[in-house]
């Protein structure tokens, strides 16, 4: 029997979009993949209208069987011993795009993906941002022509209300790790 596939699933602060992400962690699970999560500072300590960080820390624990890595220091081995075979980034908020696109790791999501690339293995990340096709379109064209990084389809999710925001089709992040390991990007990358 194969090993289960290794994924770190890194969430940032896109609070709106969590639920969805958990359903997807869950069919993740389903098909038996190893689940770490790791959590921004933010994500791991706001406590927001779409519910409490401790709860959500307890939801994340109870559908991984891992606690979720927040400091620094619990994500800084993630390279140098190996842990995951892919990382995920989802959701992938505005700021984090930019920490990634910069080269900035202060922030536990920013060094596991830092930590993770030393090793040259795929990061699949699924962007959520308001300001996607404004200030964030640098960093996603930027982080698109980076090597070993990878992006969960996205779409405008309210063009009329917001039209500058994009979201991943988080339905689509098996696949897109699935074809991360495979060295390619999923398409069409823009719906």
């Amino acid at each position: 029997m194969s090993e289960p596939l290794r994924i770190g699933f890194a969430l940032s602060g896109s609070f709106c979009t969590f639920a969805r992400v958990l359903e997807e962690m869950k069919k993740l699970r389903a098909a038996g993949m190893e689940i770490t999560p790791i959590l921004s500072f933010n994500a791991a300590a706001l406590d927001t209208r779409f519910g409490t960080a401790a709860d959500f820390i307890r939801e994340l624990t109870d559908l991984t069987g891992h606690v979720p890595l927040t400091t620094l220091t619990e994500v800084e081995p993630i390279g140098p011993k190996g842990l995951f075979d892919v990382l995920v980034c989802a959701p992938c908020t505005g700021s984090t795009l930019a920490r990634l696109a910069c080269g900035l790791s202060d922030t536990p999501v920013s060094l596991a993906v830092k930590s993770h690339l030393r090793r040259s293995r795929p990061v699949v990340i699924a962007v959520s941002t308001n300001d996607a096709l404004g200030a964030s379109m640098r960093n996603i064209a930027l982080l698109k022509n980076t090597k070993h990084l990878y992006f969960v389809p996205l779409r405008q999710d309210d063009p009329v209300n917001k039209p500058n925001s994009l979201v991943a089709d988080f339905s689509l992040i098996e696949s897109t790790i699935a074809a991360a390991r495979a060295g390619t990007q999923i398409q069409p990358l823009l719906g």
